[in-house]
């Protein structure tokens, strides 16, 4: 068994396959799931009855227990073993999964899908903390990190794809049942081949850390997601006080913790702080508004799901392409800078799909979709890596967890902002093709202006900690 304190060489070598082959399909696997209903939310809210309100909820649930989860998931896979979080990671999405297919109704669905972001979050934190503690800080660490990243637009772009194929030949449970058998799978696996790793002094479990984060993240995606249909209503006003309070409670218990479950001090670190904001606008000016791209190519274009899903894999498969080939970036340059670049191309790209109208060519968007692919995959990469070298070496979960939680809190927010431009309210198809198109375009443009922002703060971000 190895630990971060005292390496064992041989040991690392044999396993270093296995520590990046694993928590890249679990990537894939994780974010395959994440996206999978956008291509099928149609026939799933048919089959559970589920109505404009619950249909937001149908789409929303997985980021709840995604990032109330990363944060805790990620130090106790720290302290307790990463392997053996991991693997219970993998064990809870095949179970969750499981409860997805045989669901009757949406409360019995959303709450899976809950859960199944809870063991989303266990795989990702995990995984790429034993990534960070197999990998030595230089090339090697590059190319695995930029591999890891990449499985995140590889996932975004086959998760509706495989949803949709799988819907035509099945129904939409299908998809579930197959989560079931690659979880399954992957849990047998990693049993058997991962190495155990874990810090070398133990901090113990915050509870109070872990109660605290949970539940105000959880308020907090909980009132923006109720807020797409009443900002003013007053269950949302009172959990966005809950949340605030809870969150600023949890600021006060870590920073009385010897051993907190976040180290606060981190945030004077200029390559955590840009792992977190990084992550953060990414999540709120790229994943939302490229989360409603098939709904806006079904509305506006008459597109079928798989049609839509097909399109958007163009986005998504350059992301793949240019986060795994991250790596032949000379080593000098600065990942900052890097991520700088990313979130301008990523821009540039949302502005170039400008013009959205009834009975255009899906090929005019070919060339913004290209150019916001490359973007994509780059700043995965980048803040695959940021995260990883900006944490001391024990601390990768934890690093992994505080900027993964930032992306999913931000894709929260983008997909409630985009949503209500978009739509005005939790039914899109309720609009005319031509004002849905138009709250498209608004969205694009809003969006645009968040990636420069962050282009900007990561640019004049100085790196040296």
């Amino acid at each position: 068994m190895t630990t971060l304190a005292a390496p064992r060489a041989p040991e690392r070598a044999a396993g270093a396959t296995a520590a990046l082959a694993l928590p890249g399909a679990a990537t894939l696997l994780a974010l395959m799931n994440y996206t999978a209903p956008m291509a099928v939310l149609t026939d799933t809210a048919a089959g559970l009855r589920a109505g404009p309100t619950a249909q937001i909820w149908l789409m929303s649930s997985i980021s709840l227990g995604l990032a109330a989860a990363l944060l805790a998931v990620g130090s106790l896979a720290d302290d307790h073993g990463r392997r053996r979080v991991f693997v219970l990671g993998a064990v809870l999405l095949a179970v969750s999964s499981a409860g997805c297919a045989l669901a009757p109704n949406a409360a019995v669905f959303v709450a899976g899908r809950i859960a199944q972001g809870a063991a989303s979050a266990a795989l990702i934190a995990a995984g790429l903390g034993i990534i960070g503690a197999t990998f030595a800080p230089g090339p090697r660490r590059s190319h695995a990190t930029g591999l890891w990243g990449a499985m995140l637009g590889l996932g975004i772009a086959l998760g509706p794809i495989a949803a949709a194929g799988l819907g035509a030949l099945g129904g939409w449970r299908l998809w579930y049942w197959a989560t079931v058998a690659a979880s399954a799978l992957l849990a047998a696996v990693a049993a058997r081949t991962l190495h155990e790793s874990r810090a070398g002094r133990r901090r113990g479990l915050d509870l109070p850390g872990v109660v605290t984060m949970s539940l105000g993240v959880a308020a907090l995606l909980a009132a923006i997601t109720w807020g797409r249909i009443g900002w003013g209503r007053p269950e949302v006003i009172g959990l966005l006080v809950l949340a605030a309070v809870l969150l600023a409670a949890f600021v006060a218990v870590e920073s009385r913790r010897r051993a907190p479950m976040l180290d606060l001090a981190l945030f004077r670190r200029p390559r955590f702080l840009l792992s977190v904001v990084g992550a953060l606008l990414t999540g709120l000016g790229i994943i939302g508004v490229m989360s409603y791209v098939p709904t806006v190519l079904a509305v506006v274009l008459g597109m079928s799901p798989l049609s839509a899903a097909l399109l958007l894999s163009i986005w998504s498969g350059l992301s793949f392409v240019a986060a795994a080939q991250a790596r032949r970036l000379p080593a000098r340059l600065p990942a900052g800078r890097l991520l700088a670049a990313a979130l301008a191309l990523n821009a540039a790209g949302q502005l170039g799909l400008l013009g959205f109208a009834p009975g255009e060519h899906w090929w005019r968007m070919v060339p913004g979709l290209v150019v916001a692919g490359i973007g994509s995959g780059l700043g995965n990469a980048m803040l695959a890596r940021l995260a990883v070298e900006s944490v001391p070496a024990d601390r990768a979960g934890m690093g992994s967890g505080a900027g993964n939680t930032a992306r999913y809190i931000g894709a929260s927010l983008g997909v409630a902002l985009v949503g209500t431009i978009v739509t005005g309210t939790g039914d899109g198809h309720a609009r005319p093709a031509e004002a849905f198109a138009h709250g498209a375009d608004i969205a694009l443009v809003v969006c645009s202006l968040v990636a420069v922002l962050g282009a900007v703060f990561a640019a004049l971000v100085r790196e040296r900690d």
